[in-house]
């Protein structure tokens, strides 16, 4: 069991805040449920385009490294999505309503960069893609001075 809430490991609030909770997760990789939303925030009442599954991933990737930043006593650090590659999807909407379960695997990470393995399945859906994140490992939050 978690002993952290989603808020507590993401900079997210409100409605952007797109994942429900955490599964299981270990050192190189999370599982978090989300179900699909249908209060027009990224589409309508009957579901989101699944581009949205990029959005998904990225969140659950940061969940990751904001609860290995909990767990090692650290303040939480924005991180960044540099880009997507070999993304696949068999679907062009996800349904208001749907369940869905998002995992992340850890591929390599060094220096704050990392590249993770990711899918969203459930209700019929089967999307995957490799992220590149940037975490830093100090708050970026400095004033820059000269």
């Amino acid at each position: 069991m978690i002993a952290y809430s989603i808020e507590q490991l993401l900079p997210h609030a409100g409605k952007l805040m797109l994942l429900d909770h955490v599964l299981t997760y270990d050192d190189e990789s999370m599982s978090a449920q989300v179900t699909v939303r249908g209060d027009g925030l990224f589409g309508d009442n009957t579901g989101v385009p699944a581009w949205l599954g990029i959005e998904y991933m990225a969140q659950t990737v940061a969940a990751h490294g904001g609860l290995m930043c909990r767990l090692a006593g650290k303040p939480l650090n924005p991180g960044f999505l540099l880009g997507t590659r070999r993304y696949h999807c068999n679907v062009s909407r996800l349904n208001a309503g749907a369940v869905l379960v998002v995992t992340v695997k850890r591929l390599i990470q060094d220096q704050g960069l990392g590249v993770f393995d990711c899918r969203v399945t459930g209700d019929s859906v089967e999307i995957s893609a490799k992220l590149s994140v940037y975490q830093p490992d100090t708050a970026i939050n400095r004033v820059i001075t000269n």
